[in-house]
């Protein structure tokens, strides 16, 4: 099944709940979902309390959506910094619903994202608004409904029963905020209570310690070799004995990385059960 929205098609475009505490910035953020193609309707809040009393509407169209089994709207778009009930209290609310609609911060303080992105945000957009900024986080609303309306996925890298949900990390570069899917890391490095993603394109150090990455990301297909690596268990293309011990090659670059003894029988037993699952 696959989720399509089209200009002309009501009944296939977005529902979305837009919230911000300052009045200017709520009708900009209105006016800008509105010019969207793939929004049908936005029902504004100028709180936090206000979206919630969404929650028992007696909104016909919204009733209906209950009724069908679909989330009270597709997409919440929330500011952050509210009095009150703030935009993360509240996203856990709507979070915790089944269906629960996708979430987007929009704000003007940057430091939340990694907080954002660990509630399970889709995108996180930086005042001022930019068109063509929401934009593209309308397209990745529709992408993850077609995502939900698709048949389950197979296992990442041949692992039953995995549910491929590509997870993004925000990742500050010059005052902007980068957003990295996770299926572009190849392989992970410790530096500290930092970690640095490297993918195709380079490298992005993310406060996040490896640790906290290895846990998230095991049922991805992320496996620890080493203290200091973590690596995508499908771009390993040969494990094999070096010098001071066994390392692994990564993907067709002929990257070379180290395999600590600890982690040389459970790196084995992944890539046998990976094999045969394949």
């Amino acid at each position: 099944m696959r989720f399509t929205v089209s200009a002309h098609d009501d009944t296939r475009k977005l529902v979305v709940l837009a919230v911000d505490d300052e009045p200017r910035g709520l009708d900009e953020l209105v006016h800008c979902l509105k010019n969207s193609p793939h929004v049908a309707k936005v029902f504004p809040a100028i709180d936090a309390s206000e979206a919630l009393r969404l929650l028992s509407t007696d909104d016909p169209r919204l009733r209906e959506r209950k009724d069908r089994g679909l989330p009270i709207v597709d997409a919440v778009f929330a500011d952050i910094d509210m009095p009150g009930l703030s935009g993360m209290e509240m996203s856990r609310v709507f979070a915790a619903l089944r269906p629960s609609p996708a979430l987007v911060f929009v704000t003007g303080h940057a430091e939340e994202a990694v907080n954002a992105f660990d509630l399970g945000a889709l995108d996180y957009v930086l005042k001022p608004y930019q068109q063509d900024r929401l934009d593209r986080a309308i397209t990745r609303v529709i992408e993850k409904l077609a995502s939900a309306a698709a048949p389950a996925p197979g296992a990442v890298g041949g692992e039953p029963g995995v549910k491929n949900d590509d997870e993004v990390i925000p990742v500050e570069l010059a005052g902007t905020t980068k957003l990295i899917p996770r299926s572009s890391v190849r392989w992970v490095e410790a530096q500290g209570d930092y970690a640095r993603l490297f993918t195709t394109e380079g490298s992005h150090l993310v406060r996040i310690p490896l640790a906290q990455l290895e846990e998230r990301w095991e049922k991805a297909g992320f496996v620890r070799i080493h203290r200091s690596f973590l690596v995508a268990l499908p771009l390993i293309t040969e494990l094999r004995m070096g010098q001071g011990g066994y390392q692994v090659v990564i993907g067709n670059e002929e990257k070379v990385l180290p395999v600590s003894r600890r982690h040389t029988r459970a790196l084995k037993d992944r890539l046998v059960g990976s094999g045969r699952n394949g």
